[in-house]
């Protein structure tokens, strides 16, 4: 019998209807029919992972997580993110992966904030209330070529991860936590690919399909000294996880006076030796 703690919240699953889902990053004209993400809600049980916090692998449940504590707090100051946070990310990454290169490629702060698109920022967005995957089986490789296109080819022989650094800023997270879906009570069946449709390009994510099988986890009050490692994509195959899908929920203990979330998410590349 599982005796851990959990809370029961809504969660934005997708529908596979047939035809391609999409996220438009722009305004699309008045004769776009958008067939949406996230139309499937349904009420899981999302499970308190504390008690098993040592026990998380990145490589089988896809996320895993861990002290961090570099001191920095200059997070209103782009710049300094890269200039001081980045390095600190990069040998955080590697320790826990055994990695022997990282790239950070981009950061993102995430606040409760509307969902206009015009009030948002390359790096100031609202939570994603919506299951999804940052990468998918065509995406992830062609990110590489899109960030380091000279070395791409090469570096696509080896084993590439994709692995987010996830934590918060200032304060202890009293609202929208961050759920986990345990990488091994999904199959690749339940991930649906999502458009993303930009002004100029298309790119892609996974969002997922509901099963009574997914096993949701959470680190509630998590604080600004913790970090979350999250798998995002990876390119070995030998049965580990290779993706992770996941979400912000509303808590039912949040308190009605909870200070508004903050969080920083890190997106890296990580390299490793074994011959892909």
């Amino acid at each position: 019998m599982n005796t851990e703690p959990f809370v029961t919240s809504s969660i934005n699953y997708s529908v596979d209807n047939g035809s391609p889902l999409e996220y438009y990053l722009y305004e699309p004209g008045p004769s776009v029919t958008v067939n949406r993400p996230g139309t499937d809600i349904r009420n899981v049980c999302i499970y308190d992972g504390w008690s098993q916090a040592d026990q998380c692998s990145v490589d089988r449940e896809g996320f895993e997580i861990f002290p961090f504590d570099g001191g920095f707090d200059d997070f209103d100051q782009d710049d300094a993110i890269k200039s001081r946070f980045y390095p600190q990310v990069i040998e955080f990454v590697k320790r826990h992966t055994g990695a022997h290169r990282v790239e950070v490629f981009d950061h993102t702060i995430r606040r409760r904030m509307p969902e206009d698109l015009a009030q948002q920022t390359d790096v100031q967005r609202p939570a994603v209330q919506l299951i999804h995957c940052d990468y998918t089986v065509k995406s992830g490789p062609q990110r590489v070529h899109d960030i380091l296109p000279e070395e791409a080819e090469e570096i696509l022989k080896r084993r590439v991860a994709f692995l987010n650094v996830w934590k918060p800023i200032y304060r202890t997270v009293e609202e929208l936590p961050l759920a986990m879906c345990d990488a091994t009570s999904y199959t690749l069946d339940d991930l649906l690919v999502m458009n993303l449709m930009y002004s100029d390009r298309t790119g892609e994510i996974y969002v997922m399909r509901y099963s009574p099988k997914h096993r949701w986890v959470y680190f509630p009050h998590m604080s600004p000294h913790q970090a979350l490692l999250l798998k995002t994509y990876d390119s070995e195959i030998d049965g580990r996880a290779r993706f992770m899908g996941h979400t912000a929920f509303e808590d039912p203990n949040t308190p009605p006076n909870a200070l508004k979330r903050e969080s920083i998410e890190i997106r890296t590349m990580a390299f490793f030796d074994t011959v892909a």
